[in-house]
Parts: structure tokens; C-alpha cells; sequence
């Protein structure tokens, strides 16, 4: 039996191509804005707390850009970086099992950080399940694209699946999505969450795998190193994936908003259509990035940079807005989970994406690789690796 078709570690890059690119880093700062816009408002015990049309326009915008856009977001770009991760390490001279284990060992890390993280600070964590993506995934970075596409389509129905029944369930009990339970004592929080850790994980990587898939597929083709190649693909999709996207959920939007209340079959298509064209809609976001990029990259101006500094550490900053969170909401803190509402929560979650620029800025400029990227680097490379 013959093996299956691979493809090449690398694609040719062309003459004086820079080392990297500005778009990919660019939507990963643009991401986290998008991330603390999908957790702020599950600190909140009472969604409705505050003005009433302030939570209805800001329960809309969640429903029509963040809820089920961000995760499908980070996983394309995550499935993006394994490629360019890929691409280094052959470049260097690496061999494909070489850099197979080291994507493996990056997962098992992320596991262990996003674990901790789960555990110390709050139940929210996406980086344990991206590491097992990875853990899982990291065969397929060679096969050929049909196998990808094929992965991607059939993991699209799961995921779609999993997280409409979630949806419809929270609509139909007329309850939030989700609640921190930040009343218990510390003893009982680390051991809820450690009971119910697993679970989270395994369902969180199915949720995220389509996405990842795609941004692997993107990755081979260097769609987001180089924009302006793509500049005619990159159109349509943003065009097609966000009329798509908000076309599938407004049905839900005016559920949620009060303004419609259908039969319970309805109800319960239009929880699985939001979560169906919200996948491709969180990953028309990074080609709109991607066009924006085309054009700001030509002269870089102060908030460009910054926000690149912040894509550049994502990672430490997206663990960053959890600690800004328990300082905000939890009782410990200043304990505003009863004073605002998802209009509220929104604020503090742009204010925080806010500090988090500074911070990125400011330890772009003092020559600072965020912390957390560090210290992933130094526990996957091995003095066998390539570095």
C-alpha cells in the first residue's frame, strides 16, 4: 500500500520576504479584544443589572460578533502559528518527526499552563484544550489538503452540534451560558474545577478543532504572511463569512433581546444556525485583519504597533485578563459581579484589552518577550531541537 501524499515542510518564500509578518500578529492582538469581550460578561451574576437598552444592544453585538466568533478566531490562528511553527523549524534544517515532537511537547505545556491557570485563577481557561489540539493535530501537518478539509468538515458538524445544544439549552431554560462560582471557599473552587477540569478539556478541543484545521489549510499558503497575494480571496471571504454570519444570527438576536419569541422548535434552530455560521464568521475576522494589514502596514502608525507588541504576547496578556478579572469581579477584589450588568462588563473588558496594549507597548519597548512565551519556549525546546 502505497503511503499517503505529504506535503512539502516549506513552501519557496520569496526574495527578502521579512521575518514576520504583520497581519498574523495583528489579528492575534485584535483576538484578545474579542476574548475578553466573550469572558467579562460570565463574571456578571445578573446579566440585566444597569440600563435596559444598554444590555439589549450589548447582548446584540455579543450574539452577532463574539459569541461563537472568538473561539472559532483564536483556533484558526492558532492552527495558523503551528504551520508558521512548521515553517522555522524547516527552514532551519529541521526534519519532519523533529518538528512533530516539538509541536507535540508545545501541546503538552500549554496543557499543564492552561491546567494551572484553570485551577489558580478562574474556570475559563482555552489553552489546555488548544494544547491538546495540538497534541492531536500535529500528525496531520503534512498530509495533504484534501485530508485536512476532510477533517475540517466532519469535526465542523460535531462542534456545530455540541455547542447548538449548549445554545438552545441556555435559551430555552432562560438562564446565562455560564456562572462563576466565585462564592464558594478556595478549597471548593480548585476542587469543582478539578473534578470537572477534563471534561471541559476534551469538549473544549472539539469545539475548536474545525478551526484549527482551517488555519493550518490557511497556513500552508502563507495567507496571512503575505495578503497582498491574496488580497482577491481574502475579499471574499470576509465579504461572504460576515453577511453569512450575521444573517445566521439575528434569529437568535431577537430572541435574545426579547423582541421575538417563537415555538420551541424555532427557538432551538435558530440556537444551532448562530453557532453554524458563527464558525466561519470568527474566521472572516482574521482575513478582514488580514486586508486591514495590507494597508496600514505600508506605514505602521502607534496603535498598529502596539496592538502587533500585544498579538506578539498574546498569550501572557490573554492570562493577564483573567487576573484583571478576579481583581474586578470576585468578592476578593472589588467585587463589582453584582453591580454590573453585560453592558458593563463589556467596559471593563475593553478597559482591560486597553492595559493590556500599554503593557504590550511597553515591553516592546523595553526589548520584553512576554513571559509566558518565554517560559513555553524554554520548556519545549530541548538542546536536541533546533532553536
Amino acid at each position: 500500500m502505497s503511503s499517503p501524499a505529504r506535503v512539502p515542510l516549506a513552501p519557496e518564500r520569496p526574495p527578502g520576504a521579512a521575518p514576520r509578518a504583520l497581519a498574523p500578529d495583528l489579528a492575534r492582538g485584535v483576538m484578545l479584544l474579542a476574548i475578553a469581550f466573550a469572558h467579562a460578561p460570565l463574571f456578571v451574576l445578573d446579566p440585566e443589572h444597569g440600563s435596559t437598552l444598554a444590555n439589549r444592544i450589548a447582548d446584540a453585538f455579543q450574539l452577532l460578533f463574539v459569541t461563537n466568533h472568538a473561539r472559532p478566531m483564536f483556533a484558526f490562528l492558532f492552527g495558523y502559528g503551528m504551520v508558521q511553527l512548521l515553517h522555522r523549524q524547516a527552514e532551519r534544517g529541521q526534519d519532519p518527526v523533529a518538528v512533530r515532537k516539538l509541536v507535540r511537547r508545545r501541546g503538552w505545556w500549554l496543557i499543564v499552563i492552561g491546567v494551572l491557570h484553570a485551577v489558580v485563577l478562574i474556570p475559563l481557561d482555552i489553552l489546555a484544550a488548544y494544547g491538546l489540539a495540538a497534541v492531536v493535530l500535529a500528525g496531520l501537518l503534512r498530509r495533504k489538503d484534501a485530508t485536512l478539509l476532510w477533517v475540517a468538515g466532519v469535526s465542523f458538524l460535531g462542534a456545530t452540534a455540541l455547542v447548538g445544544a449548549a445554545m438552545g439549552y441556555v435559551f430555552t431554560a432562560d438562564m446565562p451560558s455560564m456562572q462563576v462560582p466565585l462564592g464558594a471557599t478556595p478549597w471548593e473552587l480548585v476542587g469543582d474545577r478539578l473534578t470537572g477540569l477534563p471534561y471541559g478539556i476534551v469538549i473544549g478541543t472539539i469545539m475548536v478543532i474545525p478551526g484549527v484545521v482551517i488555519g493550518m489549510w490557511a497556513g500552508r499558503r502563507r495567507v496571512l504572511d503575505e495578503p497582498e497575494r491574496h488580497r482577491r480571496f481574502l475579499t471574499r471571504a470576509a465579504v461572504i463569512t460576515t453577511v453569512v454570519s450575521v444573517a445566521g444570527a439575528i434569529p437568535l438576536v431577537l430572541i435574545g433581546t426579547g423582541l421575538w419569541t417563537p415555538s420551541g422548535a424555532t427557538q432551538w434552530l435558530a440556537a444551532f444556525a448562530q453557532p453554524l455560521t458563527g464558525y466561519p464568521g470568527g474566521i472572516g475576522m482574521a482575513a478582514i485583519i488580514a486586508l486591514v494589514a495590507i494597508r496600514v502596514g505600508r506605514r505602521p502608525g502607534r496603535l498598529t504597533t502596539a496592538v502587533t507588541a500585544l498579538g506578539q504576547r498574546s498569550m501572557s496578556l490573554y492570562l493577564f485578563q483573567s487576573v484583571a478579572f478576579m481583581a474586578v469581579f470576585a468578592p476578593y477584589g472589588l467585587g463589582l459581579q453584582d453591580d454590573l450588568g453585560t453592558a458593563g462588563a463589556l467596559g471593563v473588558a475593553a478597559v482591560t484589552w486597553l492595559v493590556s496594549l500599554a503593557l504590550a507597548e511597553a515591553m516592546r519597548r523595553a526589548g520584553y518577550r512576554g513571559p509566558a512565551e518565554v517560559l513555553l519556549r524554554r520548556l519545549s525546546y530541548r538542546r536536541s531541537s533546533a532553536r
